[in-house]
C-alpha cells in the first residue's frame, strides 16, 4: 500500500475518532432540549435519510438482506444500543457512560465462546479479569447510598452492541451481503420503534434551538451518516488490527472533550477502574493485531 495512501487513511481515522467521541459531548448536550428517546429517534431518522442518499447516490442494490438476521441486528445495534447509551447519558458523566459503553469487546469475547464456540486463550482471560476489576473500582459498590442507573444503562448498551456483533458475525459466515445495504437497512429497522415510542408515550416538547438543531445535524448527519461511509471505507483499507483500536481511542477522545467542555472529571477510583479498562481494550487490541498477522503469516 503506498505511503501517501496510508497516510491519509490514518488520517481520516483519526479524524472519525474525532467526530464520534465528541458525539457523545453533543448527546449529552442535546438531552437539555428534548428527551433521550427524542434525540435517539430524530438523531438515526437522518442517519437513514443519508445512508439512503448514498445508496441512491452510489446506486447500490436496494436488495434487502436476510430479514430475520437483519431485523435482529437493528433492534439491538441501532433500538437497542442507542436508547441504552442515550438513557446512560442522562443520568452519568459523559466520560464514564463512553468507557463503559465501550466495554463490547468483552461481551463479545463472552458471547463468542457460548454461541459460537470460539475459545479465549489466555491473555484474552488476563483482559477480561482487568475489565472486570475496573468495572467494580467504576461502579464503587462501597460508597453508601450510590446510584448506579446511569452505569448499568450503559454496560447493557455495551451488551447489545455485543450481541449485535454476534449476529453480524453470524449473518456473513451464512450469507454475502452488501455492507452498505446492511447498515442502511439495520437502522430503518432500528428506528423504525423508537419513532414509534415518541408517538406512543409522552414525551416533553423539544426546544428547538440552533444549539439543538446543529447537535443532530452533526450527530445524526456527519457522526452517523458520513461517519459511517468514512468507517466503510477505512475498512476496506485498514487492518483489522489498526481499526480496532476505536474501542480504546474513541472513549479517550470523549473523556478529554468531557473535561474540557463539561467539566465532567471523574472521581478518583473511577480513574482506576477506566485506567484498567483502558489497559485491558489496548490488550485485546494488540492480542489481535498479532493474532491477526500470524494468520497473514500462515497464508
Amino acid at each position: 500500500m503506498p505511503t501517501r495512501t496510508t497516510a491519509s487513511d490514518f488520517a481520516l481515522l483519526v479524524g472519525l475518532w474525532l467526530v464520534w467521541g465528541y458525539s457523545w459531548i453533543a448527546s449529552k448536550i442535546g438531552l437539555e432540549f428534548a428527551s433521550p428517546l427524542q434525540m435517539a429517534a430524530y438523531r438515526l431518522l437522518l442517519a437513514v435519510l443519508i445512508l439512503g442518499a448514498l445508496l441512491w447516490w452510489r446506486r447500490r442494490r436496494w436488495c434487502l438482506p436476510p430479514l430475520w438476521p437483519t431485523l435482529w441486528l437493528g433492534l439491538t445495534q441501532t433500538t437497542g444500543f442507542t436508547l441504552l447509551s442515550t438513557l446512560a447519558l442522562l443520568q452519568a458523566g459523559t466520560g464514564k457512560v463512553t468507557i463503559l459503553c465501550y466495554t463490547m469487546p468483552f461481551w463479545t469475547l463472552v458471547l463468542a465462546r457460548l454461541f459460537l464456540r470460539e475459545h479465549l486463550r489466555g491473555i484474552q482471560w488476563l483482559a477480561v479479569g482487568l475489565a472486570l476489576a475496573g468495572l467494580v473500582c467504576v461502579l464503587s459498590p462501597w460508597q453508601a447510598g450510590g446510584r448506579w442507573q446511569g452505569e448499568v444503562l450503559a454496560l447493557a448498551a455495551g451488551l447489545a452492541w455485543a450481541i449485535s456483533a454476534i449476529i453480524a458475525k453470524r449473518m456473513r459466515e451464512q450469507h454475502q451481503v452488501d455492507t452498505l445495504a446492511l447498515t442502511f437497512w439495520q437502522l430503518l429497522f432500528g428506528v423504525i420503534p423508537l419513532l414509534l415510542l415518541t408517538l406512543l408515550l409522552p414525551q416533553p416538547k423539544i426546544d428547538w434551538q440552533p444549539t439543538f438543531v446543529l447537535i443532530l445535524v452533526f450527530n445524526g448527519c456527519v457522526a452517523a451518516g458520513l461517519g459511517w461511509l468514512v468507517w466503510l471505507h477505512l475498512l476496506s483499507r485498514l487492518s483489522a488490527g489498526t481499526a480496532g483500536l476505536n474501542v480504546l481511542a474513541i472513549p479517550a477522545v470523549a473523556l478529554v472533550f468531557a473535561w474540557w467542555q463539561l467539566g465532567d472529571l471523574p472521581a478518583f477510583s473511577e480513574w482506576i477502574g477506566i485506567t484498567l479498562i483502558a489497559v485491558a481494550l489496548g490488550l485485546l487490541a494488540t492480542l489481535n493485531y498479532l493474532y491477526e498477522r500470524q494468520s497473514l503469516a500462515v497464508q
